[in-house]
């Protein structure tokens, strides 16, 4: 039978992850995922709020595991997160996060909540986990040079005369149904994983595994390809227009599948002790991704569209198809990553191919950004670390 004091405890713990889940969807995975889209006068600042809850709240479900598994229990060895702990680290994280939406800076979150839960397990006595370390700051430091560089490449592309901007545009469309069918999805795969939907067709087709998958890869490439080709056909300004608010869903499902991790890995080794499923967490965290998203993330997306760069449609898919698989790829090896990080160091790389000169971007803005990417992972280390130090030497 569950202690009454263990689940006093996990009610305290999960009301600071429902906290630190609200400041996610108002700030990060609320923000930045239609924010080109709104600078592309695509879609109304409130419209991209109310769609990029629902969304993020069903990239939480469905691909939420993975982030999850290793803020709870890969980011320090010799120990798990107390709940003390857990709660600590939750509430630091999640108030420095929404101070950063208050003021109108995109505070990385997941600098601050990966330094927030390493700097109270060491507090704990915990050991560094020295092998996550290099994984994680080696996508945080290629990502800017990655989604920089590919969303340049796309934005010239785009904008060269040699090859017409309607193919570039439906060889755009096939590129990311090449995306979309080899993402992973938790409910197509076995219990312990996940599966993509062209593994999925590898296993119904009557053909080998290597060959369905091939298959099935085709078929989402045709799925996209054609129905933007038709598109571009009938209104090619349209067709872009329509095309990137796609991008931009995607990119909101994605950040969910990222972000509600930052939230509520820390509860995991918790609620095994209440045996609670994992499933449980991440629709609560949807929950919480989903009232942020709906009550603050507006005043971000403004901040990100319009204080960043003057985006029009084509920049605007040039920044989001890099942030989209980068966002992709992070969900599937748990890499926890920022969302800002991701979108606006795309949002650069386009700017730079409109001008050549940043494209519009203040470099006043982008400075104070970095400032505070760089604040936030050392910021939140120490206050958590002294926190829970402070918390202990009470508790005595």
């Amino acid at each position: 039978m569950v202690e009454l004091a263990t689940l006093a405890t996990f009610l305290v713990a999960a009301v600071a992850s429902l906290f630190m889940a609200w400041s996610i969807g108002a700030g990060s995975s609320g923000s930045t995922p239609f924010a080109p889209a709104v600078g592309a006068n695509a879609i109304s600042v409130m419209r991209a709020g109310f769609f990029v809850g629902i969304l993020g709240f069903a990239g939480a479900v469905l691909q939420g595991a993975n982030v999850s598994e290793t803020m709870g229990g890969e980011l320090i060895e010799g120990t798990a997160l107390s709940p003390s702990a857990a709660t600590i680290a939750l509430i630091i994280a999640a108030t420095l996060v929404a101070i950063g939406v208050f003021l109108g800076y995109p505070i990385a979150t997941a600098f601050t909540a990966t330094g927030a839960v390493i700097g109270a397990g060491l507090a704990m006595g915990g050991s560094p986990a020295w092998g996550i370390y290099t994984e994680i700051a080696a996508m945080w430091i290629l990502t800017p040079f990655v989604g920089g560089f590919f969303a340049y490449v796309i934005a010239r592309s785009l904008r060269e005369e040699p090859v017409p901007e309607r193919y570039v545009l439906i060889a755009l469309a096939g590129i990311v149904g090449v995306l979309v069918a080899n993402i992973e999805f938790a409910i197509l795969g076995p219990p312990d994983g996940g599966a993509s939907l062209a593994e999925t067709a590898g296993g119904v087709l009557p053909v080998s595994r290597t060959v369905g998958i091939f298959v099935g890869t085709l078929g989402m490439v045709a799925l996209w390809a054609i129905p933007t080709a038709l598109a571009v056909r009938a209104d090619a300004e349209r067709a872009q227009r329509r095309f990137l608010l796609v991008m931009g869903g995607l990119v909101a499902f994605s950040a969910g599948g990222s972000q509600v991790g930052l939230a509520i890995g820390p509860l995991i080794p918790l609620s095994g002790e209440l045996g609670l499923p994992l499933v449980a967490l991440l629709l609560g965290g949807g929950v919480g991704l989903l009232v942020g998203s709906w009550t603050g993330a507006p005043r971000m997306i403004k901040a990100i569209s319009q204080d960043y760069s003057s985006l029009g449609p084509r920049r605007s898919i040039a920044a989001l198809i890099p942030s989209f698989a980068i966002a992709q790829a992070a969900v599937l090896f748990g890499i926890p990553v920022s969302f800002n990080e991701i979108v606006v160091s795309s949002i650069i790389g386009s700017g730079y191919a409109a001008s050549g000169a940043g494209g519009g971007v203040s470099a006043r803005k982008m400075g104070y950004t970095v400032l505070a990417w760089i604040l936030s992972l050392a910021g939140s280390l120490i206050i958590a670390f002294t926190g829970y130090s402070l918390f202990s030497i009470l508790a005595l």
